[in-house]
């Protein structure tokens, strides 16, 4: 059986705005905030590096101290939400999924003691 998570909101915001940058593409940039309806989840708001102005927001729950669920909430290109159906823009909520995923691993240290 798996353990909840019992690690202060604030501390893991801390520590996921210092990690997630060094997991994402060099240009790309990361904002980490406590999720105020959920104490067990995060928002993630991803910009990607580039021309294409795309910006990314992910809800990130933990469902316990070891597992994240990621959600795509919202994509917008140059501040106008589109549709994330576009083939590019799935590859792209993709690949911040499993950066997203990396990232969480990469802080068991401090989520699973």
């Amino acid at each position: 059986m798996n353990s909840e998570l019992n690690v202060n909101q604030n501390d893991l915001v801390n520590a996921w705005q210092e990690r997630l940058p060094t997991i994402l593409k060099p240009g790309d940039h990361a904002e980490v905030a406590a999720d105020m309806a959920n104490p067990q989840a995060l928002r993630i708001h991803i910009a990607s590096a580039g021309r294409q102005e795309y910006s990314f927001d992910f809800e990130c729950r933990y469902v316990d101290s070891r597992e994240v669920e990621v959600k795509l909430v919202d994509v917008e290109r140059a501040g106008a939400v589109i549709d994330e159906r576009n083939e590019n823009v799935q590859g792209m909520a993709g690949d911040y999924t499993r950066h997203i995923h990396e990232c969480a691993q990469a802080l068991q240290q401090i989520t699973h003691q």
